[in-house]
């Protein structure tokens, strides 16, 4: 897993010359905090977006829970809810450290292939991927959906200040549009 220093330093290694992007890295340690409170925000409501990401998932596809889907029986729905939640990790691992590289070698690195190994519908795997997306920009912004997380609902203290978020919600997005290329 490289971080942006890392990437830094191999790059330079790779031409032989010294690290020469030091504004991108000074801007790296400016975001530092704003990216760990994105991380937590994250993390802190992880089990509340996989279950929600599957169940929105389920409730577009009432035949995953029927017998036969691929979410019947509880072992399946258990190990859809365990990917899920794995693809978050990862996305946030990647998030934190300001590079894809983790999520690619160790997450969706023959992900597509093994879903395809074991019956897994690509496009409700997408879905999934795409409410946790929505879910994701929602926390980093603070500015989760009242309505439906209810008495569920957890919001960051003090609140991000939304267009110094917004780099980090493009950020984001952008790990989980690679997770949804990877699997479509």
């Amino acid at each position: 897993m490289l971080d942006a220093f890392a990437r830094a330093v191999v790059t330079a290694d790779a031409s032989t010359s010294p690290v020469s992007d030091i504004s991108s890295l000074k801007e790296f340690v400016a975001s530092g905090n704003r990216r760990l409170d994105a991380v937590n925000a994250i993390t802190s409501n992880a089990s509340c977006m996989v279950s929600d990401a599957v169940a929105g998932m389920i409730c577009e596809n009432q035949g995953l829970i029927q017998a036969g889907g691929n979410c019947y029986p509880n072992r399946r729905m258990a190990a859809c809810l365990r990917d899920a939640e794995i693809i978050l990790r990862y996305v946030t691992y990647a998030l934190l450290a300001g590079d894809a590289s983790v999520l690619e070698d160790r997450c969706l690195n023959g992900l597509k292939e093994t879903y395809i190994a074991l019956g897994v519908p690509s496009t409700s795997s997408v879905r999934a991927v795409q409410i946790m997306k929505a879910q994701a920009a929602a926390h980093i912004k603070d500015n989760p959906s009242e309505q439906f997380a209810g008495a569920r609902l957890r919001k960051m203290n003090p609140p991000l200040v939304e267009d110094r978020c917004a780099s980090l919600v493009a950020e984001a997005s952008s790990y989980f549009d690679r997770v949804i290329a990877a699997l479509s």
